[in-house]
């Protein structure tokens, strides 16, 4: 399986140059150059398999002969040993037909770590095999970073620097990022929005020079194994409610519109998904585009869902390039349009996201009330995050019909204790494996939003500059 940039104008990559590659050198993404499809039958025996075992299926299509069957496996298994249920990503009835995905039970509590895990052991596995050393450099609107620590804390061969925008994650966010003591990683807060983080990050790759002095490697959803590693529970949580023998819908609260493209993914892969619904928060950059054919961004408002608060969804490139039938040119020219001026017209586009894609966006006030109202209908506590989908299915998918409606829970509600116990008066307790968090030393450093002052930071911590690729 070989990868093409979005924008046309990078050099295919193998399976194991785009894990470390990250961004293409062009600025675009890498996505397959074809789609796999499986067959019904595959999809079929999904129900009741260990969930590793569902994700070798759903991921070895992506990488081809690069890593065998049985090492994926070993991979898969090691990845999800660490999670807290035996399910590793459990469905919750919470309606007739609703239930809630609960993606939070691994160790940073938050669906990052689902593909992180897996994509650390991918990443380590090909720099021992060609006896490299990286520098991860990532951003986070408040998960990523966290479970990207976790993962790679302690690697022999990877440094991390994770960029963070200052005060706006939650406290827990920040401890989980600021808190580890092994030396190869690095929180870094930086004093402006989600978006400052990742201009930085996205400005650092494209600096040729600086990415391949220090062997600069990326671990957000623009690197493609995280999105390979996310199909996996949309095909589990599928065929347990029965794919493919009957269709079912998701609602999937996304800023960066990584999670949600892994369903679409999925869906091309010949999961049968009938509705797949955008989920925003008040900074509603997706539902905008979808019900106005524009993207345009504005000012990034705080909310109670920090890891949504975002005007600048990465991975919807991605989604552009296929509805346009793999245009690169003119996704060429819509990038740099948004780059320039803010904004772009959909055109003609704007048709094929209406057919693939609902969306709706819910207000601090909508999401106080499903929080609320889920609590006293079924005893059940959701994060924020969680809310703004329920909140989606609720309005795009009603209340009836016959389709399952799948919710995705993608952080545990001990993550946002201050928002929880002001709207439901109860905090949520962190597991006991996480006790100290709140007490444990922190340990990060603060910089502006400058691409001068970034670079000279995270060079200064790098091995990697030192000691070369080899």
């Amino acid at each position: 399986m070989n990868y093409i940039s979005t924008r046309g104008e990078a050099p295919q990559l193998g399976f194991e140059d785009v894990v470390l590659a990250g961004l293409a050198r062009d600025g675009g993404l890498y996505v397959p150059q074809s789609w796999p499809v499986l067959a019904r039958e595959t999809i079929a025996s999904f129900a009741g398999r260990p969930f590793a075992d569902v994700a070798v299926e759903a991921i070895h299509p992506f990488v081809g002969d690069a890593i065998s069957r049985a090492e994926l496996s070993r991979m898969t298994t090691d990845s999800y040993a660490r999670f807290e249920h035996p399910a590793v990503t459990p469905l919750v009835q919470v309606g007739a037909n609703r239930w809630i995905l609960e993606l939070f039970h691994g160790p940073t509590l938050a669906f990052k770590d689902v593909a992180m895990q897996l994509l650390a052991r991918l990443m380590d596995r090909v720099l021992a095999e060609r006896g490299h050393r990286a520098t991860i450099i990532g951003a986070t609107s408040g998960d990523t970073g966290g479970a990207a620590i976790e993962a790679f804390r302690g690697s022999p061969r990877v440094d991390v620097a994770i960029l963070f925008p200052e005060g706006r994650v939650s406290d827990v966010q920040r401890r989980m990022m600021t808190t580890p003591r092994e030396g190869n990683v690095h929180a870094i807060a930086v004093r402006g929005t989600f978006d400052d983080c990742q201009a930085l990050v996205k400005a650092m790759f494209n600096d040729h020079g600086f990415r391949d002095r220090v062997s600069l490697a990326g671990v957000n959803s623009i690197n493609w194994a995280r999105i390979a590693g996310q199909l996996t529970y949309y095909f589990a949580a599928a065929a347990a409610l029965g794919a493919p023998h009957r269709k079912v819908s998701f609602a999937v609260p996304t800023g960066n519109f990584g999670d949600i493209f892994a369903g679409y993914v999925a869906k091309r892969m010949g999961l049968p998904i009938e509705r797949l619904v955008i989920a925003s928060n008040v900074n509603d950059i997706l539902p905008r585009t979808l019900h106005k054919g524009a993207y345009e961004m504005r000012e990034v408002v705080p909310t109670t869902s920090p890891s949504m608060d975002i005007q600048i969804s990465s991975n919807f490139e991605r989604y552009l390039f296929e509805a346009s039938g793999r245009d690169a040119p003119l996704i060429r020219a819509k990038m740099r349009a948004l780059r320039e001026t803010g904004r772009f017209d959909l055109g003609s586009l704007g048709e094929a996201l209406r057919k693939d894609f609902s969306a709706s966006a819910a207000n601090e006030d909508d999401v106080a009330d499903a929080i609320r109202r889920l609590r006293a209908e079924c005893g059940y506590l959701i994060d924020p995050h969680t809310a703004c989908a329920v909140v989606a299915a609720e309005r795009e998918l009603g209340e009836g019909g016959e389709t399952p409606q799948i919710v995705l829970s993608t952080a545990h509600p001990a993550k946002f204790p201050d928002a929880i116990e002001a709207i439901t008066g109860e905090r949520p307790g962190l597991p006991a494996r996480l006790a100290d968090l709140l007490t444990a030393k922190e340990r990060f450093t603060t910089i502006g939003n400058d691409i001068g002052e970034a670079e000279r930071h995270v060079e200064s911590l790098t091995q990697a500059v030192c000691e070369g690729r080899g």
